[in-house]
Formats: structure tokens, C-alpha cells, sequence
């Protein structure tokens, strides 16, 4: 239920499932594989393996119940990996395929995208239409336990595996939630989760267009919305709405096919690795669906990721409005690298993305062109809005030049709004202004 954007691994592969296999024989067999004549790097590492193969075998020798080799070597792997990022861990084959399931846009589970933070399981956001959704849990919500089991202890994907289970099976989440004063339990009754990544519908002559997140049928489902709400409001269309709130993120390749679908040329988006060579440059096709209309972009502290890349590189070329409020700030890659025969796989942290000015996302995310408020999570902002830069062992982001105070617009007092950033976005698209009020914040984060 990773939020994250993803993609195939390269050379890496060999080399990473080199030393999990090194982990699968203790280690040992493995140092053997090394040449003879070592420099003092071979040596160093050599003894730190030899320390991990004592470590096993004493566990294995002396823990208070028998257990297998294989929940030692997957509990090691995984706390490699995790430790080094919020968003790098180890899938083991049940996991792995569930990944892949979810990917295609269908998966069990309650309906929620979710990180560890502090021992305990933060809410990204709920996907719409889901359990979770439906039962009001909230971004930034924290789940304490499952069917009255606590969490601490738990890695993130053992977490997330006792959330799914069979469609119409219960599970009841203890949820800690800011502002309330005690812990409380929501039921749900699970669901077979398919994922409509893509959704629209008329606003008057305005086309809206909803992204939940992106897997692989994202931008042909936004493609076919297009078409259809072109067809409905016909030469009166006066422009669109990508809304792209509370989206977590997902596949790169729908992030680059979604932005390409708005751009004529350029850059789109650009990865960047640990070495110069693991540049990648994502460039846009000649062809505009929208055929130059109007764009206006949506996001709040809830997108991320993939969804950031859209946003970024639309801002970038002038083809878009971003309005909102600053995005979460997911800025990195997370590339899936199968582990030989063992079926399980990493997911692990390999560049960074940067929009098309050279922004780099990571820990600031996209600042909006109009910040516009739906409550008042500008006056609060690390209680409405976590962040990539609140999670413990981040990737650190590129300082930013420290920029002036902004407004940021609200309703008006009194004014009730079903959706007041989206009502501002309309009147924005038609030329009409907005009765509002306004704050002052600082943008630099």
C-alpha cells in the first residue's frame, strides 16, 4: 500500500540479490566467494559479516522458542532496508505479489494508504470509495492496533498484511486521531479493492478530472474521461480541473503519460541517482488533449509522489494553475528489484525526482501558485498536514531560497462552501472572483 513512485530495477538487481543471498547461507559461504587478496574496505566489511553470522546463529541457537531460518533472514533483510528510509523495505513473496496486484488497480484490504511512523501506522490518506473512506478515517489519523492487537513491534508490511484479509471479513482499527482525546475503534468490513484510478464528471462547462492515484490504467482512464466530457459540453468547454488531492502516488511511467498528455514539449520530469550516469530525462510528444484550454491543478498535504511529478511539471511550463496548499513532498524513487528465486523482492530508495526547473521535490514539495485553504490547516500546519519532511530518517531535500510571506485564501466567514478549494478553482477558470478571506503565511518550509 505503498504510496510511492515506482519502477523497474537494472544492474542494481545482481548485485542486491547477491548479498541477500549471502544472508540466505548465514553469510558465510558467501565471504568465500570473495578474492583472496582484500584491500582494508574488504576486510572491514568481511568482519561485520562475520558479526551478522554469529548474531544469527546465536538467535537461532538461544531465542526462548524454536524458529526458522527464514523469518531470521527475512526480519534481517527487512531491517536493513528499513532503517535506511521511510519508504525502502523488504516484500517477501506474499507481499511482493500483492504489489504487483495492486500496481494492476485491484487489491484486498480496507482502503487506506499508509506509512509507519513512531512504532505506530499513520494514515496517508483513505482511497475514495473504500471501507476506510467510507468510515471517515482521515489523513494523518494514527491506527494504535489491529482487532485490539498494538502495533508497536510491528514491521509496516506485517501491519499492513493484518489489515487485508477475505472481502466481507471484519477488522476493527484502534485510531488515535489529533484533537481527540481518546483512542477509539472503527470497524470495517473488508473489500476487494479496485482501485478507479481515474474519475470525472461535469462541472457546467468546466471538465473535472479525478486522480486517486496511479497504477497501470490511470492514463487511459483519464484519457477516455477527456473524451467523453468533451463530448458532453462540447465548444462551450471553458477548461479543466485535475484534481490530485490526497493522491499518494504510484507507477512513474502514468505520472510521465498523464503530464505528456497536457504538454506539446519538454521536460517532464528527471530522476537522479547516486551516480551521474543514473540520470534519466523524461521528455513530452507533440499533443494537447485538452488542446490549450485552461488547467487548473489541485493538490493539498495529501499529494505526493507521482501525483507531485504532474503537478511540478505542469506548473513548470505555464500550462497549469496550481492551486491549494503545499504538497507532502515525496520527492524519491522507489524501484523494485526481485531477489532471485526466493520470489520476494526490495523496494528500495534509488534517485530522486526533480521537475522540470530542476526543483527538487524531496522534503518541500510543490508550492502552490494560489494558496488556497479548505479549513484551517494553514494555522496548523504539522496537525493537518504531515509531511515528508516530519517523517523520522527522511532523505534530507535541497535547501530552498528562503521565500516571502504568502497569502493564503479562505471562505469567507459565514460562507458555506461543499468544497470551497474547488469552488475557488472554478470561478478562477471562468474569470469570476471568489468572496474569501485571506492569512498571512510563510512559503519556505
Amino acid at each position: 500500500m505503498d504510496g510511492g513512485g515506482l519502477k523497474e530495477g537494472t544492474e542494481i538487481m545482481k548485485r542486491i540479490a547477491f548479498v541477500a543471498l549471502g544472508v540466505l547461507i548465514g553469510f558465510t559461504a558467501a565471504i568465500g566467494l570473495l578474492p583472496a587478496a582484500r584491500g582494508a574496505n574488504d576486510m572491514s566489511t568481511y568482519r561485520q559479516l562475520d558479526l551478522f553470522s554469529q548474531a544469527f546463529d546465536t538467535v537461532r541457537k538461544n531465542y526462548v522458542r524454536p524458529v526458522q531460518d527464514s523469518e531470521l533472514v527475512n526480519a534481517a533483510i527487512d531491517g536493513m532496508v528499513t532503517g535506511l528510509d521511510p519508504h525502502s523495505s523488504y516484500m517477501d513473496p506474499k507481499n511482493y505479489a500483492d504489489m504487483q496486484i495492486q500496481t494492476k488497480g485491484e487489491f484486498g484490504g480496507v482502503g487506506i494508504e499508509v506509512t509507519m511512523e513512531d512504532g505506530l501506522i499513520k494514515v496517508i490518506s483513505p482511497i475514495d470509495d473504500t471501507p476506510a473512506a467510507r468510515a471517515g478515517l482521515k489523513t494523518g489519523d494514527f491506527i494504535a492496533a489491529i482487532d485490539g492487537a498494538a502495533i508497536q513491534g510491528l514491521d509496516l508490511n506485517n501491519a499492513i498484511d493484518k489489515m487485508r484479509g477475505p472481502a466481507g471479513s471484519k477488522v476493527t482499527l484502534t485510531v488515535l486521531r489529533q484533537g481527540t482525546k481518546k483512542p477509539f475503534d472503527v470497524t470495517l468490513a473488508r473489500a476487494i479493492i479496485r482501485v478507479d484510478s481515474a474519475k470525472w464528471h461535469r462541472e457546467g462547462d468546466v471538465a473535472y478530472l479525478r486522480l486517486t492515484g496511479f497504477n497501470e490504467q490511470t492514463a487511459s482512464g483519464m484519457e477516455k474521461g477527456i473524451r467523453e466530457l468533451k463530448k458532453q459540453i462540447g465548444p462551450g468547454l471553458k477548461g479543466y480541473i485535475l484534481d490530485l488531492r490526497n493522491n499518494p502516488g504510484g507507477l512513474l511511467d502514468q505520472a510521465v503519460q498523464v503530464s505528456d498528455d497536457f504538454l506539446t514539449s519538454g521536460e517532464i520530469v528527471s530522476t537522479r541517482g547516486r551516480h551521474a550516469d543514473d540520470t534519466q530525462r523524461y521528455d513530452a510528444k507533440p499533443g494537447d488533449l485538452a488542446d490549450g484550454k485552461k488547467i487548473v491543478v489541485l493538490i493539498n498535504g495529501g499529494t505526493a509522489s507521482a501525483s507531485e511529478i504532474v503537478a511540478g511539471a505542469l506548473q513548470d511550463h505555464k500550462r497549469a494553475t496550481v492551486v491549494g496548499m503545499t504538497s507532502f513532498g515525496k520527492g524519491s524513487v522507489q524501484t523494485i528489484i526481485p531477489l532471485g528465486e526466493t520470489g520476494g523482492a526490495l523496494r528500495l530508495t534509488t534517485a530522486r525526482y526533480y521537475t522540470p526547473s530542476g526543483h527538487s521535490i524531496q522534503a518541500q514539495g510543490i508550492v502552490p501558485d494560489v494558496a488556497v485553504a479548505q479549513g484551517d490547516e494553514d494555522q496548523t500546519p504539522k496537525i493537518a498536514r504531515p509531511t515528508e519532511a516530519d517523517l523520522p530518517g527522511h532523505l534530507i531535500g535541497e535547501p530552498l531560497i528562503k521565500k516571502p510571506d504568502a497569502t493564503v485564501i479562505h471562505a469567507a466567514p459565514g460562507k458555506k462552501y461543499d468544497d470551497f478549494q474547488l469552488s475557488y478553482a472554478l470561478d478562477l477558470l471562468r474569470g469570476q472572483t471568489t468572496v474569501s478571506a485571506v492569512t498571512t503565511k510563510n512559503k519556505a518550509n
